[in-house]
């Protein structure tokens, strides 16, 4: 597995497990301690907290080797009630500590839940904070309250939408781009996509694995989900390739500028 360094120096895989209607605690044990994942996504939106928590508790993977992300929602829109979230998150989770903690997406109390996340982090109760689907603009306001920058923004990212100028302004100040659904999802038949084929026939390697690798590539921290074990192992056998330049301007051309999913930029 490789890592990146957060704004704050702590290491965030590059590959993770995205568990977003994934409730078999059995699988996320197998992705732990047979296929190596170390990055798990959850989010209270989910349900699945619970789920998470006891297949950490079963797992034979320690504790500290893990990186545990979850997400503060609607329901938990205001300061206090984020900070009742948090408290919890921890308890579904069965964990002390948090290692990741997001604000699901901009809500108008955003920047109270912020201060929240960061009074939790300063606590010791998370150990890195960020939002979620956050534009550039969204983004660029909170940074004029914040105390602390968010370490990741994780947004819809993958071949199509390529989102290159917010992930420009991201770095500028710190912030980690993660990408949900960095397979579309399978939308515009991404697995028989001609040009990731052509690719992937040069390397051995699935369409699938082309675009992922692509975001590993561009260092956006990446969380495919799936319950099947090949696919699994398939989703993090990403290191043992590099695309060329010729690959990745290949793989630009598939970018369509805008949403699969509904969002805006």
């Amino acid at each position: 597995m490789k890592y990146l360094s957060l704004n704050n120096g702590i290491k965030i895989p590059m590959i993770g497990l995205g568990i977003y209607n994934l409730n078999d605690e059995d699988v996320i044990i197998r992705a732990i301690d047979e296929v190596c994942y170390r990055l798990i996504d959850t989010a209270r939106m989910y349900g699945n907290e619970e789920i998470l928590g006891n297949a950490i508790k079963k797992c034979k993977t320690p504790r500290e080797e893990l990186f545990i992300t979850t997400k503060v929602y609607a329901p938990d829109r205001g300061y206090a009630r984020t900070k009742l979230a948090i408290e919890d998150s921890l308890k579904k989770l069965r964990i002390d500590y948090i290692d990741l903690m997001l604000i699901h997406e901009p809500y108008k109390e955003g920047k109270e839940m912020y201060k929240a996340l960061e009074e939790a982090l300063k606590d010791g109760k998370v150990k890195s904070i960020g939002i979620s689907n956050y534009n550039k603009k969204e983004y660029l306001d909170l940074l004029e309250d914040c105390n602390i920058v968010p370490a990741v923004n994780q947004v819809e990212t993958h071949v199509f939408y390529s989102r290159e100028e917010l992930q420009k302004v991201l770095e500028e100040s710190g912030t980690v781009m993660e990408a949900w659904s960095p397979l579309a999802a399978g939308k515009n038949d991404i697995f028989n996509n001609k040009i990731l084929l052509e690719i992937g026939e040069k390397y051995k390697k699935t369409t699938a694995q082309i675009a992922l690798k692509y975001l590993l590539s561009r260092n956006i921290v990446i969380i495919p989900k799936s319950s099947n074990l090949d696919r699994l192992k398939q989703n993090i056998d990403l290191f043992d390739f590099e695309l060329t330049n010729e690959d990745i301007e290949m793989i630009k051309t598939l970018n369509k500028g805008k949403s699969l999913f509904g969002w805006y930029d």
